[in-house]
């Protein structure tokens, strides 16, 4: 019992030790003083290349988020339909017209808020 847990014991602990090695490491001779002007520099946002001008206020349009929801929603659909697509021979009909189902369902949803204009960036 022990041998076939052995690998994954020794490979926890060296986990630990290096993670805590680091982190002692880190305390040691990492940089000291919070006021400095280097942290202030690191601390401002940047993105390529150019600092950015988004203020704290900055609010995402509500198209933003009606894509990122229907990119998680397809993307959820592939989740479910790979395993089914890899044992369709083993699992038979039944799963076949239930994907059929599922499919039909999901174009459904993706028409309806095209429709509504949810894909129309504004």
């Amino acid at each position: 019992m022990l041998k076939t847990y052995l690998p994954a014991l020794v490979f926890l602990t060296l986990g630990l030790v290096v993670g805590i090695a680091f982190t002692l490491l880190n305390q040691v001779l990492g940089p000291r003083g919070k006021g400095s002007a280097r942290e202030k520099v690191k601390k401002t946002p940047y993105e390529c290349g150019l600092p950015s001008e988004v203020t704290t206020t900055f609010r995402f349009g509500i198209s933003f988020y009606l894509v990122a929801m229907l990119f998680i929603l397809f993307d959820i659909e592939v989740v479910f339909l790979y395993p089914v697509a890899v044992q369709l021979e083993a699992i038979g009909v039944f799963a076949l017209v239930e994907t059929i189902v599922f499919i039909v369902l999901l174009f459904v949803a993706f028409v309806f808020v095209w429709r509504r204009g949810a894909l129309d960036w504004k």
